[in-house]
């Protein structure tokens, strides 16, 4: 498994919000405690809300917070890139708001030089070629309003292409990745999606309701 793969299938585990020790993750993933305590670390340095230590355990944080923040020049480049490729979304409604964004951070930004463009060069972490889901994310998101299905084409992680006929749910944001959770009408069961490894996105001409075990509040995160 590759380690982004493997990061991927921690944020599932982590995500019921119970706590969980590293030992339990790493026998679960086949791998090392110290290999989990390094992606523990990785998944936090990368903007997933872990809490926890070595030796207790972790867990997901309900909510992100965001209070004051003191950026270093590094940081503030970091997130003047984010800002700029998601300006760049299919979606209008994100390229909107990227440029909101922009606009508020500069508004509080004292005057200074803006750096060169190696400043760019930040450390990625194995979350950061999400960008490649954003061509997607319009179609997505409207399905889910509309409540209508979508046909998936889907690029598992051995590489293979999968062929699905979904309900889409709801999406979330996970520091470098977005998610899709969705009904899979051909699994019969809920499943999870990275939406950067979605090839193609097409809406189908069938809304779907409500039905119960099929519904968001009926989804037990890592049941699947």
């Amino acid at each position: 498994m590759r380690r982004s793969d493997r990061l991927f299938e921690i944020i599932q585990i982590l995500r019921d919000g119970q706590l969980h020790r590293a030992q339990d993750i790493a026998a679960q993933l086949e791998v090392s405690t110290r290999t989990i305590y390094r992606d523990m670390d990785t998944l936090v340095a990368s903007g997933i809300p872990v809490e926890g230590e070595r030796g207790v355990g972790y867990m997901v944080r309900e909510q992100i917070t965001l209070p004051p923040l003191n950026l270093t020049p590094a940081e503030l480049e970091a997130l003047n890139l984010g800002m700029a490729i998601v300006a760049e979304a299919a979606d209008p409604d994100l390229k909107s708001a990227a440029l909101s964004l922009a606009d508020k951070v500069d508004a509080v930004l004292p005057t200074q030089t803006r750096a060169e463009a190696d400043a760019w060069k930040f450390a990625v972490y194995p979350f950061a070629d999400a960008a490649r889901g954003f061509s997607h994310m319009a179609t997505l998101r409207a399905a889910i309003k509309a409540r209508q299905k979508l046909d998936l084409t889907y690029r598992r992680i051995d590489g293979m292409l999968s062929q699905r006929k979904i309900r889409p749910l709801h999406m979330e944001y996970w520091g470098r990745v977005w998610t899709l959770t969705a009904w899979c009408e051909h699994r019969e069961a809920f499943r999870v999606f990275r939406v950067d490894l979605i090839e193609e996105a097409r809406a189908l001409p069938e809304l779907f309701v409500d039905e119960p075990g099929k519904r968001i509040s009926d989804y037990k995160p890592y049941d699947s």
